[in-house]
């Protein structure tokens, strides 16, 4: 044959010969001549099908073409290898076949054979020993699963088969010859490998690697399910869970359980940060190991090589993979695509890193077209080096090492980027932490780097590094601590007050110290300690927050947080789908819940601290969202009980107070009744199991912690009344029974989740009540005697001015607005609204009931007294201001107070 390097065609077969396309083939591969001259059927078996890929289906005419039985079988699969791999060859070389088309032919042709043999192979050992049977007395089938590229689809064409073999149960075949189920699957498992990996006249089919088996090639050869998830809980190993990222059943039964089992040991709940750091001295070894050999032109294995893409898509599977479930795809440019959407690489990384994958990829299957060899190193034979750069299209080997090179700085700079550990080198601060115990000594460095309190900050620093919780610190632990609290020390004076950022700071590494996985992601990602000096600098209750749920840590990673306005709808839909797929597990429904619902708030804070939002457009996302969390635990608590007699529960919930008025603040309770309307005799039964089990899905504290406290005391009757009400009972009491103060608290009620008839009749009673002729004077004296008992209880506390609680302050806008409605809502409906209270009042003057002038200024000074107190609650947590700063915003509400009830109270 030829040794021409003429670079190969890129015409498509249609109008490049078959025949040319063969004879292009031999002059890349040796290996690929040596067949055609050993396999005289070949030329034309290739010929006849070359126009497309071959798919399994081709394959099993083929086999079934050459009389297949078990004395036949090791014959017949090297044929079909032999075919299967020239095929891939030919399209590949004439520039047709895509990677992805190479790599999914030859895994096809993985599971073809394996599946082909396992049923020969199966059916040989039950018609001896019977069929291996579970407790329940079906036939067990051994599950074999694919590992490494075999099983991401992305097999290279001499690759090995890496192979781990498992079966459901223990137990016993129940043929004449018993055995036990494990001596069968053994025995199955054994004659698998031979038939695959024996090298006989016709070669073989495929080199089989049992060793990332549990306990390798000491292990045995198949286990159980039980078998297998101890070795996962008592011996699994940092590198297993990266090599079970890809494992995948060939073939089976109970897949779902078998996911079951290796899912959790792979994929934690919460962010594992911790795995950047296993991975990276995993891939130090494998560097050792390449430098040693002197592999630097290994093109899997050296510098920005095809592993170090595949560790840079497969740590953030590990990182993220069990909260996002996305990520569990197992093939690497598919993981790759997934990350730009997800802010953790942007899309020019990804469209570089996807390029070299392909370029790699390719070379690598050069190299084994060459003579089926499984290598990844680039020949050192001028000749093939010829022969290898024609096969990629270039016209010699320097202008293919210079792109070759090109991708791999490429690689190694994002591979560094991800990798790297920047607490490695030495820190300015390290003194300052290591030597924290000399209190002295330390001060002076912190007032030399501006800090207001030296002594409190050394002190708190003494105290730290003193601490039980330090000096048992796990060493890993340790090291990511003391190279995050130098940098902390740093970060902290670039903030407005670094006094307070750096005690909050320190509040959170303190919190977070027993979780390595939050060390790790501080240690690793700096913008991430930076983000949090900025977030806990502007707020005390930020600083709380982050400290009560670390899990958003992550969230910091994310820049475009700051841009994006919360998408509720999107957020209802992905949290519906999650919640779908994990039932019936629910814990880890309310955790999931829990998670979601601290990242959409976080999402919000952050974006509010960055002067993203108004407070108004906070309290309407946060009382959104709210509505949002209810509105999806109803069913998720309905279908737990027992004895629902209706596929929609008839069940709505009201919310009252800020909710009910769409006043939401990060803190707030959520003021709630449950309404029915069912004829069934045990409706009331059934309904109060199911609002008991809303009241603890949200409430409960979990390890994710808490969505709402509630509170449900304005229910009919409060503290003493039954937990649900029928609508008609409602009316009922609403019309016969209830307090001035529960219509006043009716003025900003609504329908929040559940059924919408209900609610639509809820409002209607609400707007009967409301539109009720009442005693004016009588009215007056009820709401200004509930004013004095809440003043009384709550108001005149201190010198500073109460935004809420003191006279000519929040309470008393609302209270206005309320004897408003109430007093004149049955000669304008309009008033009935649940409109908020600034429209209420701007109503309220149209109409003549209020001067203009003073409803105007007791909008302005509401929404003046709304932002102080926001502001005051996310920094200090207190609602109290010096009375001068809103002194002209208290006189104008005041004056309404007077001008609507006539007395100062």
């Amino acid at each position: 044959m030829s040794n021409s390097t003429e670079a190969p065609s890129t015409m498509p077969p249609d109008l490049m010969s078959h025949v040319d396309a063969i004879r292009k083939t031999a002059e890349f591969s040796r290996f690929f001549e040596r067949q055609l001259n050993a396999r005289p059927w070949l030329a034309s078996q290739l010929e006849t099908h070359l126009a497309g890929p071959l798919e399994s289906a081709a394959m099993a005419t083929f086999v079934a073409g050459q009389g297949l039985d078990e004395a036949s079988l090791p014959a017949v699969l090297r044929r079909l290898r032999a075919w299967v791999i020239s095929h891939v060859m030919v399209r590949d070389l004439a520039g047709v076949a895509s990677l992805t088309e190479v790599t999914e032919t030859m895994t096809t042709l993985a599971d073809f054979t394996v599946a082909t043999a396992c049923d020969l192979l199966h059916a040989k050992l039950a018609r001896r020993y019977g069929e291996p049977l579970g407790s329940d007395g079906r036939t067990q089938r051994m599950i074999v699963i694919g590992m490494g590229k075999l099983g991401g689809r992305e097999l290279n064409v001499s690759s090995d088969v890496d192979f781990i073999f498992v079966y459901p149960e223990d137990g016993e075949t129940d043929g004449p010859k018993s055995i036990s189920n494990f001596e069968f699957f053994a025995s199955l498992g054994k004659k698998l490998i031979q038939s695959l990996n024996e090298i006989t006249e016709e070669g073989q089919v495929f080199r089989v690697d049992m060793r990332l088996r549990p306990n390798g090639d000491s292990g045995p050869l198949v286990c159980s399910f039980d078998m297998l998830e101890n070795y996962f809980i008592t011996q699994g190993r940092e590198w297993e869970r990266y090599a079970w990222i890809k494992a995948r059943a060939m073939l089976g039964e109970r897949t779902d359980e078998l996911a079951s089992i290796s899912r959790p040991f792979v994929f934690r709940k919460y962010l594992d940060f911790g795995a950047i750091n296993a991975m990276r001295d995993l891939h130090a070894q494998i560097r050792r190991e390449v430098a040693r050999r002197d592999m630097a032109n290994n093109v899997k294995l050296g510098p920005g090589g095809i592993r170090e893409i595949e560790f840079i898509a497969q740590v953030f599977q590990l990182v993220r993979g069990g909260r996002d479930l996305a990520l569990q795809v197992k093939p690497t440019l598919k993981v790759l695509e997934l990350l730009p959407e997800r802010g953790i690489l942007d899309r020019a990384t990804v469209t570089q890193l996807s390029a070299a994958y392909d370029f790699l990829r390719r070379l690598e299957h050069r190299l084994q077209y060459l003579d089926d060899a499984q290598t990844h190193s680039l020949p050192e034979n001028e000749q093939d080096q010829m022969r290898i750069a024609a096969a990629m299209g270039h016209r010699d080997f320097d202008e293919m090492m210079g792109i070759l090179d090109t991708h791999r700085t490429i690689v190694s700079a994002n591979f560094e980027h991800v990798f790297g550990d920047p607490t490695e080198d030495a820190h300015a601060l390290d003194g300052a932490w290591s030597d924290a115990g000399d209190q002295a000594g330390c001060a002076d460095v912190l007032t030399k780097l501006g800090y207001a309190d030296p002594d409190t900050a050394s002190r708190r620093l003494a105290e730290i590094r003193r601490s039980a919780r330090y000096q048992q610190m796990p060493a890993q632990h340790k090291a990511r601590f003391d190279g995050i609290m130098p940098r902390a020390l740093s970060i902290a004076t670039s903030t407005p007050n670094p006094d307070q950022t750096l005690a909050r700071i320190l509040d959170l590494i303190e919190a977070i110290s027993r979780r390595g996985a939050y060390l790790a992601l501080l240690q690793q990602y700096p913008q991430a300690l930076q983000r949090v000096a900025e977030l806990v600098s502007a707020s005390r209750w930020a600083a709380t927050y982050l400290a009560r749920h670390p899990i958003l840590l992550d969230e910091l990673l994310d820049a475009r947080q700051l841009g994006q306005t919360p998408d509720l709808s999107e957020f209802r839909t992905e949290l519906a789908a999650e919640l779908e797929r994990v039932e019936p597990d629910m814990e880890r429904q309310m955790d999931v819940m829990r998670e979601r619902l601290h990242t959409q708030v976080f999402g919000m804070l952050t974006q509010d601290i960055a002067g993203n939002l108004t407070v108004e457009s906070l309290a309407d996302h946060l009382s959104a969202l709210a509505d949002t969390i209810v509105e999806l635990t109803i069913p998720m608590c309905w279908r737990r009980l027992r004895k629902r007699h209706r596929e929609t529960p008839a069940f709505s919930v009201i919310s009252y107070g800020k909710l009910g008025g769409k006043e939401l603040g990060y803190s707030s309770d959520l003021d709630i009744v449950f309404l029915f309307d069912d004829p069934d005799p045990d409706a009331m039964e059934l309904y109060s199991r199911l609002a008991q089990r809303i009241n603890s899905w949200l409430s409960s504290q979990t390890a994710a912690g808490i969505l709402y406290e509630t509170d449900l005391r304005l229910r009919p009757n409060g503290d003493a009344g039954l937990l649900v009400t029928s609508v008609e009972a409602f009316r009922q009491y609403q019309l016969e029974s209830a307090w001035t103060w529960e219509h006043q608290a009716l003025t900003r009620a609504r329908f929040t989740a559940g059924d919408r008839s209900i609610g639509e009749r809820f409002e209607e009673i609400r707007i009967e009540v409301l539109r009720q002729a009442r005693d004016a004077s009588k009215l007056a004296s009820e709401v200004i005697e509930m004013r004095r008992k809440m003043y009384e209880n709550h108001g005149g506390k201190s010198d500073r001015f109460d935004l809420k609680q003191d006279k000519g302050g929040l309470i008393d806008v609302e209270f206005i607005v309320q004897y408003l409605v109430l007093r004149h809502a049955h000669e304008h409906a309009e008033l009935c609204g649940n409109l908020g209270n600034i429209a209420l009042l701007g109503i309220a003057a149209r109409l003549g009931l209020i001067p203009a002038e003073l409803a105007e200024g007791a909008a302005e000074s509401y929404r003046s007294f709304r932002r102080h107190q926001h502001r005051l609650r996310l920094d200090t947590g207190s609602s109290r201001i010096e009375a001068n700063a809103v002194e002209q915003e208290r006189r104008v509400v005041i004056a309404l107070w007077e001008a609507v009830f006539g007395v100062d109270r």
